[in-house]
């Protein structure tokens, strides 16, 4: 049975009549309610997206060993004429600057990835076989985008927690991160934030493109200038980047994120750095706004999709 089976099945309520010893009948529906309907076909679409990248062991490494490779490259060339902006630690690296920006880097192209699925699930005839079933079209967006995220979140973790140990290597500068059981879960909590909000951005991109070669422009010119101008890869504290990078939505995911590693008290003085509670505030609003766009798109019938 296909995945787009599956999904069709468990979406069927038995409404068939059940005997009773008086002879009458009443119609007694299964447990499957609409609420386990669209919970049991969202958890069905992930659980696809995640088996499917853990099957492609080319993407496998790669996804493990890119951001690793930009961290120890990116690091080495620019941890000259790098200078800690005035919100940071005067001992700061570069390289510790930019992990939180690679982190996030991890979670936007893997976003951006697992989104590009819709366009192939569309081309293989996958997408209509669920788009028929009498599931709830919301389902079909928590599936992917959980699916999604939950590979954005695996992939952050992992790097997080092999960043630091490469300098015990040479291949990275000593941090002054603690590790503790507050900072582990607030950390966890916004990687996960900001993996459902940008994989729910990469569906509203991927959902009107017809080819992947339209989604990579798209990504080309909108998703990597996105990364560039949020503080992932420089302050940008200067002249018109600073209002830019003020006006950008992921700057606030960035922030928090790099808030949520450290202590509070290491960002005391911050200035510029966005505060947490705002960082939060901000990134909420833009996932919930995108998760909205992205059932909105696939609710909208199109003549070539209409039943």
């Amino acid at each position: 049975m296909s995945t787009a089976e599956a999904v069709s099945t468990a979406a069927e309520i038995d409404t068939e009549p059940t005997p009773v010893p008086n002879g009458g009948a009443v119609d007694v529906p299964n447990a499957t309610g609409p609420a386990n309907t669209l919970w049991l076909a969202a958890s069905t679409l992930a659980v696809r997206e995640v088996v499917r990248f853990f099957r492609q062991r080319s993407r496998l490494i790669g996804a493990f060993l890119q951001p690793v490779i930009f961290w120890v490259l990116f690091g080495a060339g620019l941890r000259g004429s790098f200078a800690p902006p005035e919100w940071a630690p005067e001992a700061m690296s570069y390289q510790e600057f930019f992990l939180p920006g690679v982190a996030v880097m991890i979670v936007l192209f893997t976003a951006i990835f697992a989104t590009i699925s819709i366009i192939e699930d569309r081309n293989e005839g996958f997408l209509q076989g669920v788009l028929v079933a009498p599931v709830p079209r919301l389902a079909i967006v928590l599936g992917k985008v959980g699916g999604g995220a939950a590979i954005a979140v695996i992939q952050a973790v992992v790097f997080l927690l092999i960043g630091p140990l490469l300098g015990l290597v040479g291949l990275g500068p000593a941090m002054t991160i603690a590790v503790t059981p507050g900072i582990a879960v607030s950390t966890l909590g916004v990687v996960a934030l900001l993996a459902v909000t940008l994989t729910a951005l990469g569906y509203c991109l991927a959902w009107p493109s017809r080819s992947t070669q339209g989604f990579h422009a798209l990504m080309s010119v909108f998703l990597f200038p996105m990364w560039l101008l949020s503080g992932a890869f420089f302050p940008g504290e200067e002249g018109w980047i600073r209002w830019v990078v003020s006006a950008n939505p992921l700057t606030y995911g960035v922030a928090a994120l790099r808030r949520s590693l450290y202590p509070a008290e290491t960002f005391a003085d911050a200035g510029r750095l966005p505060g947490m509670g705002l960082s939060i505030v901000v990134t909420l609003l833009f996932g919930a706004v995108c998760v909205g766009i992205a059932t909105w798109l696939t609710t909208r019938r199109e003549a070539k999709n209409a039943r």
